[in-house]
């Protein structure tokens, strides 16, 4: 990381700010003293902000993430393309297109288009069209690439935002703090401070104060990247040797594994040949006993299958007798007959019949007994 000497600020003309009467109260710990009715800079100050500046801007871009530029000023706008140019960062030097961070994904709509009519000159769709729909497409085209033309490898929102003069570039300021980008910004004496993460107290004017200062600080991404591109180097190396040893590993242990059955099979094989050997030895001399062994086998299998049909007869005989004894010891089933009772409903009804003829039996008797008893007195 290049060291920043304070005699060659001076040399750039770093140090000159704005007239007293256009300064910003909040840079007063920044400003050194006041001479001619300019404010002039505390260039240590300077010094210790852009090496913070530098080993932040590192950092990230050893993380891989992209840091946009931006510089619409006429002073920066050459010096900001070509030192960008050179660590392939995205940069803008012409006018902030609203919403270039917040509304990110229409500005990726854009830049799609731009590479679409690049695909079209490409596969001569562009050649079938009319001449006026020709001009029409490349006016679009030219366009695109004066106000996105930088942009186009930024597939995502960026790490960080380096800013040239804050105050003209407020929209983009605000911007990258509503989604809490980084900002990095050489600030003047008319400038707040506040506003910006990493201040670098700088005269945003001149152009050799400018590029002294992007000398710098592009000199600290570029490290960063070869830094990564080492790291990526070494982690391929180790992949790479890991993969190289585990085949090697797997190489002796597939040899070994070839040898053992080898040795395996050989052996199998010479016990293979030694048993055949002995085998045809044995039944030359051994013949005869084989022949009795299998005469006694079939012998004694006629004896187990004669043994076997008696025993079936048997069960069979001593079953049958049983069936018979069983049959003559039952004893005869008689069924009992049950005399079915009336349903209660009926028995209900027969009571009430009963009740009402008990009934006018007795009113009878007293109707008689009343006739009767008048002659009795007479």
């Amino acid at each position: 990381m290049a060291q920043t000497e304070v005699k060659d600020l001076i040399k750039a003309g770093v140090h000159f700010g704005h007239l007293t009467r256009k300064w910003d109260p909040n840079m007063a710990p920044y400003i050194y003293m006041e001479r001619n009715g300019i404010h002039i800079i505390n260039l240590y100050k300077t010094a210790a902000k852009i090496e913070e500046a530098q080993s932040a801007l590192k950092k990230i871009a050893i993380s891989g993430r992209k840091i946009l530029f931006v510089a619409t000023k006429k002073q920066a706008k050459d010096i900001v393309a070509e030192k960008v140019k050179n660590i392939n960062m995205p940069y803008i030097t012409e006018r902030w297109p609203g919403g270039m961070l917040t509304n990110f994904v229409t500005i990726r709509k854009a830049v799609k288009k731009m590479s679409a009519i690049d695909r079209m000159k490409k596969d001569g769709t562009f050649e079938t069209l009319s001449k006026k729909e020709k001009l029409q497409v490349s006016r679009i085209r030219a366009k695109l690439e004066k106000n996105l033309g930088s942009i186009t490898e930024m597939t995502r929102l960026p790490g960080a935002i380096f800013v040239v003069d804050i105050k003209r570039e407020n929209i983009a300021v605000k911007e990258a703090q509503k989604l809490n980008i980084p900002i990095f910004a050489m600030v003047d004496t008319n400038s707040d401070p506040r506003e910006v993460d990493y201040v670098i107290p700088s005269n945003d004017d001149a152009s050799k104060s400018i590029e002294k200062i992007l000398n710098l600080i592009t000199s600290s991404i570029a490290e960063g990247l070869a830094e990564r591109k080492s790291e990526k180097e070494s982690t391929n190396e180790e992949e790479n040797i890991s993969k190289e040893n585990e085949s090697s590993s797997e190489a002796g242990n597939t040899a070994e594994k070839e040898k053992v059955v080898s040795s395996k099979t050989d052996k199998s094989s010479l016990e293979g040949q030694n048993n055949s050997v002995s085998v045809s030895e044995t039944s030359d001399k051994e013949t005869p006993i084989e022949e009795i062994k299998e005469s006694n086998i079939s012998e004694e299998k006629v004896i187990t299958k004669k043994t076997v049909t008696k025993t079936s007869e048997k069960k069979t005989a001593v079953k049958k007798k049983t069936i018979t004894k069983k049959a003559a010891t039952k004893k005869p089933t008689v069924k009992k007959v049950t005399a079915k009772k009336p349903p209660a409903k009926k028995v209900a009804a027969e009571k009430v019949t009963a009740k009402k003829a008990t009934e006018k039996k007795t009113t009878t008797k007293k109707k008689t007994a009343d006739k009767t008893s008048p002659k009795e007195k007479k």
